[in-house]
């Protein structure tokens, strides 16, 4: 995995500044500055830590969901779909299937735009 992420990274070039929050994104998201772009990748991995610390994931995706209503810039935002395929077999993949779909709709309902990509072509959802 490191060695995936260094690579990502060297992808992106010298301009981009590159924030780690595996848990308290909210709180980093609020302490940029105005009109800075912001790529957020992703929800589902920064959900998984929550979920994995046993964490109250309500709070937490409220407490997000609402630092990402306020955007002070260009905000671009990634997750996964993980409700279109099977149901999975274990509690915890289930737990976690539904959580997504819900944090998903969440920042959906506050998102100016929501694109679903689909073999690399966007569809426009919002």
């Amino acid at each position: 995995m490191r060695e995936r992420i260094a690579l990502h990274r060297s992808r992106r070039g010298e301009g981009w500044t590159t924030i780690d929050a595996p848990l308290d994104l909210a709180g980093a998201l609020a302490a940029l500055p105005d009109n800075q772009p912001v790529l957020v990748d992703c929800l589902t991995l920064w959900l998984t830590n929550h979920m994995l610390a046993e964490h109250d994931l309500e709070l937490e995706c409220r407490r997000l969901a609402e630092v990402l209503s306020r955007p002070r810039g260009p905000w671009f935002v990634v997750s996964n779909e993980v409700g279109q395929g099977i149901v999975p077999d274990n509690a915890l993949a289930r737990r976690f299937r539904d959580a997504a779909g819900r944090l998903n709709q969440q920042i959906a309902a506050v998102a100016d735009t929501v694109l679903l990509m689909v073999a690399g072509l966007p569809l426009k959802v919002k």
